[in-house]
């Protein structure tokens, strides 16, 4: 957005930054009142469902390690691993993860430990919202009670309606609304941190070398709460005037530049809540602030869409799609996009740089998604999924939306007329070729792949099958 764990496991890793908050679990073992069901809020700083949870007293904190994350790529499993491993150091050991569905694992701790209560961050997306009212029923037959507050997101998805109550197809009218209806401050509460111990049954340091064996990274990122903090500080800098924020207007496009915030993993994993970034860069007033500030409308954008439309996680949303066309594609054709062998310099450097290290500057996202659904002409969904397997930012409603945002299908989507030139892309935000080489080392070389494709030519195909799709 990093030397290898290998088979050395967590307990060799050198944490980039020490734990300040250290705190002290009862010797005793006081009753239990509420239990804090982790989920995307893998950290202890502005969280409300932690703060609700200890605000009766003790409270005890579970994660439930779900048949589904064993289906994830090796990579994601290792840096979920990791990153709970540092809450559970930071909650001096307290933090239980066991193996189970989350109606098994929520339904027992809160058994075993004698919570009336559960208290978790509320979850927007299909999945997550039949997961938390399967969960809410499952604690109801114990007599208990699942509460939920707050969400991964700056302004909760249906909170940002126009006037009349209906929803924004477009983002910029939503994103102006979005500033005016604002956000909360970071929530903040008592001081210290109270947490009863609850045995895990997942061997945290095995699951990370596991995952990394799996699936090495060669740029393993930081990970934990206290690398997003630091992160944040980075980017906004002491004084403000020479960070990369203040630039980030002008280099934000640039691959080759470290000048972005490198917290989408954060994000994505809760490590940091954006309420907490905005907290930060709203006491800046330059325009590169706003732009900033503004990529995180668009998560919030396409988390409301996905809630109201549930079906655009794999459906279309509009009916421009030149599904006619998709038969034209080859698995050859696609294997060279995938591995980075199309013979087109950029798209080939973003893809060798998403296997390597598990993410993907933005605008090289744009031009590579491009270059699947409009030059080779593979269904966006295809694409998604395999971002899905490789990001470790992966966030399903901003993965599945961005590329119908590609595609020209979703809302507010780029036209379908808007086909990205990759070499042009190349010439504008790499002119000197330094993303680029250290991607591809072997461009200038005999060895380097011949263009699969010809791109004036498919832009042509491509766009003649819009039209005869949208009657243009």
């Amino acid at each position: 957005m990093v030397a290898l764990f290998g088979k050395l496991g967590l307990g060799a890793i050198h944490l980039p930054y020490a734990h300040t908050v250290r705190p002290t679990i009862p010797r005793e073992e006081p009753r239990v009142t509420a239990l804090w069901w982790v989920r995307r809020d893998i950290r202890l700083a502005d969280n409300p469902a932690l703060i609700e949870a200890q605000a009766a007293g003790t409270a005890a904190a579970v994660f439930a390690w779900t048949p589904a994350i064993d289906r994830w790529p090796g990579r994601r499993q290792a840096y979920l691993a990791k990153t709970l491993w540092s809450l559970r150091e930071s909650t001096g050991g307290a933090l239980g993860v066991r193996l189970g569905t989350e109606v098994d694992v929520v339904r027992a701790a809160a058994a075993e430990c004698g919570a009336e209560t559960v208290w978790a961050a509320q979850e927007y997306s299909p999945v997550g919202m039949r997961t938390q009212e399967a969960v809410r029923e499952a604690l109801a037959a114990d007599g208990r009670e699942l509460k939920l507050i707050g969400s991964p997101y700056a302004v909760a998805p249906g909170r940002v309606t126009k006037a009349d109550g209906s929803e924004y197809k477009v983002f910029t009218p939503f994103s102006r609304a979005w500033r005016a209806h604002g956000w909360r401050a970071p929530a903040v509460g008592a001081d210290g941190l109270s947490l009863q111990p609850l045995a895990s049954d997942v061997n945290l340091d095995q699951q990370a070398a596991y995952g990394d064996t799996r699936d090495p990274l060669g740029f393993p990122p930081r990970f934990g709460e206290e690398a997003a903090l630091r992160a944040l500080e980075e980017f906004i800098g002491e004084d403000g005037e020479n960070s990369p924020l203040n630039r980030y207007a002008e280099t934000r496009d640039l691959p080759a530049m470290d000048a972005t915030s490198r917290l989408s993993i954060a994000l994505a994993h809760g490590e940091i809540h954006p309420r907490t970034v905005l907290s930060h860069t709203s006491r800046h007033s330059s325009t590169h602030a706003r732009i900033f500030e503004s990529q995180i409308a668009w998560r919030d954008f396409h988390a409301d869409v996905l809630w109201r439309h549930p079906r655009a996680q794999r459906e279309s949303l509009t009916d421009v799609l030149p599904e006619d066309a998709w038969s034209d594609s080859s698995e050859e054709a696609f294997t060279a996009w995938k591995s980075g062998h199309t013979g087109f310099p950029l798209v080939d450097a973003g893809m060798r740089e998403l296997q390597a290290t598990g993410v993907m500057h933005n605008r090289v996202r744009m031009v590579v998604a491009s270059f699947l659904v409009k030059d080779l002409r593979v269904p966006w969904q295809v694409g998604a999924d395999f971002f899905r397997e490789k990001l470790l930012d992966y966030d399903h409603a901003q993965n599945q939306l961005n590329w119908q945002w590609v595609a020209g299908t979703g809302r507010d989507a780029a036209p379908f007329f808007r086909i990205f030139n990759p070499t042009r892309q190349a010439e504008k935000f790499d002119p000197d070729r330094s993303y680029i080489e250290r991607w591809v080392p072997e461009i200038d070389t005999p060895g380097y792949a011949q263009p699969i494709v010809d791109h004036a030519m498919e832009r042509e195909i491509t766009l003649a099958a819009y039209k005869r799709r949208s009657g243009t």
